[in-house]
C-alpha cells in the first residue's frame, strides 16, 4: 500500500488576493505531489470534520461555538490574522479531523502524513498567529484519553515556538512538548515547553541537523513515547519570509528523513504535519512543503512498510 497521505478539497477556500497567509498552498501542495508522481488524487485519504467533543478536549466549548458561527471579536480577528468566512470555519474543523485521521493511520501503519496541520499558536479560548484550533494538542488529548497512546511526544520544528501547544498541554504530563525554534522570532512572549531549544538567527544545515540528532537521541529513549507528532515547518528555509534560519531544501529533506528514521528505527509511529511556510512564490512554497511527503515516502519504501501492511 502507499504511504497514507491525508487531504481534503476544503483546505484552500477562496481567500483575498495577496493575503499574507498563503491559503492556496494546501491545494498547490496536493497538485505538486500528484504531478511529481508521489501519489494520485484518488490515493489521498479524505478526513471527516473533527467532532466538537474532540475539539473540546483542548479548547473552550464556547470558543469553538463562537468561531464556528463567526462571532469572534475584532481583537480576536486581529490576533488571528485571517478573515472569517463559513468556508474558513469548515476548513479549520476539517483540518483538525485530518490530523486525527493521520494519527490513526500512523498507529495502524507506522507512518502517515497530513497535507496540512501544525497550528501550534492556537490557545484554549482564543486564536493567534493564523491558528484557530491546535491540532497537536487536540490529537494528543484524544490519543491519551481514548487509551490509544499512553505517552505522546510532540517534536515541533516550525521556526516559531509552539507556544499554544505548550500552554494547552502544560498540565498533561504524558504529552511531551518539544520546540526547536528561532529564539528571536514570534511569539515575543514565549511559553514554557517541556523542552525548549532556542536557535540563533542564521543557523544552517549542519548545525541544525546536529541539534535534531542530539535531541532525538536523548529524548526518545528517555520518554519512549507511543507516537510522535512531528511539525515539519518549512519556515526554517533560507528563503522564508518569516523565518530567520538558513536551511536549504537539502537540509530540510535531511531533517525530515532523520526525524522519521529516529522514530521508526525505535518502532515509534510518526505523524507528519506541515506547519508554517511563507513565500510569495506559492508554487515554490508548495514544493518546499512537499519535501516532508517525499522524504516520508522514501523512508516508507526503504523500510518496506507498505508491503508489511
Amino acid at each position: 500500500m502507499p504511504l497514507p497521505l491525508i487531504y481534503h478539497d476544503d483546505y484552500s477556500p477562496a481567500f483575498p488576493t495577496g493575503h499574507r497567509f498563503p491559503m492556496e498552498k494546501f491545494r498547490l501542495l496536493r497538485d505538486h505531489l500528484v504531478h511529481s508522481g508521489l501519489c494520485t488524487d484518488a490515493d489521498l485519504l479524505r478526513p471527516e470534520l473533527c467532532p466538537p467533543e474532540v475539539l473540546a478536549l483542548a479548547h473552550c466549548p464556547t470558543y469553538i461555538q463562537r468561531f464556528a458561527s463567526g462571532e469572534l471579536t475584532y481583537e480576536e480577528q486581529r490576533r488571528l490574522g485571517l478573515p472569517w468566512s463559513p468556508a474558513l470555519a469548515q476548513r479549520t474543523i476539517r483540518a483538525v479531523g485530518g490530523s486525527l485521521l493521520a494519527a490513526e493511520q500512523a498507529l495502524q501503519h507506522g507512518l502517515a502524513c497530513h497535507l496540512a496541520g501544525g497550528t501550534h499558536h492556537a490557545h484554549f479560548d482564543h486564536p493567534a498567529g493564523f491558528c484557530i484550533f491546535n491540532d497537536l494538542a487536540v490529537i494528543s488529548q484524544y490519543l491519551l484519553q481514548s487509551g490509544k497512546a499512553q505517552r505522546v511526544l510532540i517534536f515541533d520544528c516550525d521556526v516559531h515556538q509552539g507556544d499554544g501547544t505548550a500552554r494547552l498541554l502544560e498540565n498533561t504530563p504524558d504529552a511531551i512538548t518539544v520546540s526547536l525554534h528561532c529564539e528571536k522570532n514570534y511569539p515575543a512572549r514565549k511559553a514554557l515547553s517541556d523542552w525548549d531549544i532556542p536557535l540563533p538567527n542564521g543557523m544552517g544545515d549542519a548545525d541544525y541537523l546536529k541539534v535534531v540528532d542530539d535531541t532525538l537521541n536523548y529524548l526518545l529513549p528517555l520518554y519512549q513515547p507511543d507516537i510522535v507528532l512531528y511539525d515539519a515547518g518549512v519556515d526554517v528555509h533560507q528563503s522564508d519570509a518569516l523565518g530567520y534560519l538558513n536551511l536549504s531544501d537539502a537540509g530540510i529533506a535531511a531533517r525530515d528523513e532523520a526525524v522519521i528514521n529516529h522514530c521508526l528505527g525505535r518502532d515509534i509511529p510518526l505523524v507528519g504535519v506541515i506547519g508554517g511556510g511563507y513565500d510569495k512564490d506559492r508554487a515554490a512554497l508548495a514544493r518546499r512543503h512537499g519535501i516532508l511527503h517525499h522524504s516520508a515516502a522514501k523512508v516508507w519504501r526503504e523500510l518496506g512498510l507498505g508491503s508489511a501492511s
